[in-house]
C-alpha cells in the first residue's frame, strides 16, 4: 500500500503545473497605439497601465494570477487615453471579453421613414438610437430595446405634446457615468390606429383588439430588419421591450406570450384598467422574463398598477428579482414624468457590465 501511495505522489509531482489566471481580452482596433490596462491591483495602477499583448483579429490580452482575487480595471488607448464609461470587474479565474470606446459619450439617432408593416397594412417611421461606440468600435455588438410611441422618445418637435422622453440624453449620461451598458434603442412610431394596435380585444368604451397583429409586426418584421441591418446581439437575453400607458400593457402582453424573444419588458404607467382590468384578472402563468412596472402618485392608475404587482407576486414573480415595481412620487401620466424616471428600467435591464458576448 505504501509503495502504491509513493508512486501516486511521484506521478503528481512530475505532472506539469498549470498556473491559473484571470484574463481580459480587449476587442479594439488600436493600431500602433496599442492597449494598456489600468487596475487597482497587480503591476499597474489607476495612474499607469501595463501593456496588453496584441493578438489576432485586433484583440489585446492581459493576464493576472488568480491570487490577486477580483480585479477592477479599465483599458487605455496607448498610455493615456482611458476608456469612456465605467470600470470592468473580473472574478478570479474569469476570462472577460470587453469592447471599449474612447471617444465622446454621445450616441446618434437616425430615422427610417415609411417603414412598412405587412401585418397591419400601414407604414410608420422607425427612430433608431445607436450608442457612442457604434461607429468607433466595429467589433462590438449591442443589446436592443424596442420602444413604442417612437416619435415621443428623442425629439420634442415630433412628440405628440411637445415634450420628449429624453431617451437619447438619458442613455448617453448613464453610459458616460458607467451605470448602463451600451444599447441600441429602436423607437417604433405609433399611427392613427394607436389604440387598436396597442390593445387586446376589446374594451367596452374604446374597442381595440389589433395587438396580436402588432406583436407579429414587431417580432416578424421590425426585429429581423434591425438584426439584419445593425450589429445587434439578437438573443432573448439581450432583447427588451418597453412602452408607456397603452404601450406599457402592449409590452407586457408581448413579452408574456413570447419569452423566447424578450427577456425584459417594461410597462411605464401601464393602462391596466383596460377592458375591466382583464390583464390583471387573466394574468398568464409566470414566464422567464424580468418585468418592470410603475405608476406615479398623481392620477396615474396607481391602484391598478398595485393590483398588477400583487397578481404577479401571487403568480410567483419576486420583487427585485424578476419584478421591479416602482412608485414615482409626484409622477403623473405624461412624457415629462416618464423622462424623469426612464433611468430606472434602463439600468435594471442593462446595468454596466451585464452584457455577455
Amino acid at each position: 500500500m505504501t509503495s502504491i501511495r509513493n508512486t501516486l505522489l511521484l506521478a503528481a509531482a512530475l505532472m506539469p503545473l498549470t498556473a491559473l489566471a484571470t484574463t481580459v481580452r480587449v476587442h479594439y482596433d488600436a493600431g500602433k497605439d496599442g492597449i494598456t490596462i489600468r487596475s487597482d491591483k497587480g503591476p499597474m495602477s489607476w495612474d499607469k497601465g501595463a501593456a496588453a499583448s496584441a493578438g489576432v483579429d485586433k484583440v489585446w490580452s492581459y493576464t493576472w494570477p488568480d491570487s490577486l482575487g477580483e480585479i477592477t480595471m479599465k483599458p487605455a488607448l496607448g498610455a493615456d487615453k482611458v476608456s469612456t464609461g465605467g470600470a470592468y470587474k473580473l472574478a478570479a479565474g474569469a476570462t472577460l471579453d470587453i469592447y471599449p470606446f474612447f471617444g465622446a459619450p454621445f450616441g446618434k439617432v437616425s430615422i427610417i421613414p415609411a417603414f412598412s408593416s405587412p401585418q397591419l397594412q400601414n407604414t410608420r417611421a422607425l427612430r433608431i438610437y445607436l450608442p457612442p461606440s457604434y461607429q468607433e468600435n466595429a467589433a462590438k455588438r449591442y443589446p436592443v430595446l424596442y420602444m413604442h410611441d417612437g416619435q415621443n422618445l428623442f425629439d420634442a418637435k415630433s412628440a405628440a405634446y411637445g415634450v420628449e422622453w429624453n431617451v437619447d440624453e438619458t442613455v448617453n449620461r448613464l453610459i458616460a457615468t458607467g451605470v448602463l451598458d451600451e444599447i441600441i434603442v429602436v423607437g417604433i412610431d405609433n399611427t392613427a390606429e394607436r389604440i387598436p394596435e396597442y390593445t387586446p380585444c376589446c374594451d367596452k368604451k374604446y374597442g381595440g383588439g389589433r395587438l396580436d397583429a402588432y406583436q407579429r409586426f414587431v417580432i416578424d418584421t421590425v426585429k429581423p430588419y434591425i438584426d439584419g441591418t445593425l450589429r445587434t446581439l439578437p438573443g432573448k437575453d439581450t432583447t427588451a421591450i418597453m412602452g408607456s400607458s397603452l404601450g406599457g400593457i402592449a409590452s407586457l402582453y408581448i413579452a408574456q406570450r413570447h419569452p423566447e424573444v424578450f427577456s425584459k419588458a417594461g410597462g411605464v404607467s401601464g393602462s391596466f384598467w383596460w377592458n375591466d382590468k382583464e390583464m390583471i384578472k387573466k394574468l398568464p402563468a409566470r414566464v422567464p422574463v424580468r418585468f418592470y412596472i410603475d405608476a406615479g402618485t398623481r392620477d396615474d392608475g396607481m391602484a391598478e398598477t398595485r393590483e398588477m404587482r400583487d397578481a404577479m407576486l401571487a403568480a410567483g414573480y419576486r420583487q427585485d428579482a424578476d419584478l421591479l415595481y416602482y412608485v414615482a412620487e409626484g409622477g403623473s401620466h405624461n412624457e415629462k414624468s416618464w423622462a424623469a424616471r426612464v433611468d430606472k428600467p434602463l439600468t435594471w435591464f442593462f446595468p454596466w457590465g451585464s452584457t455577455r458576448y
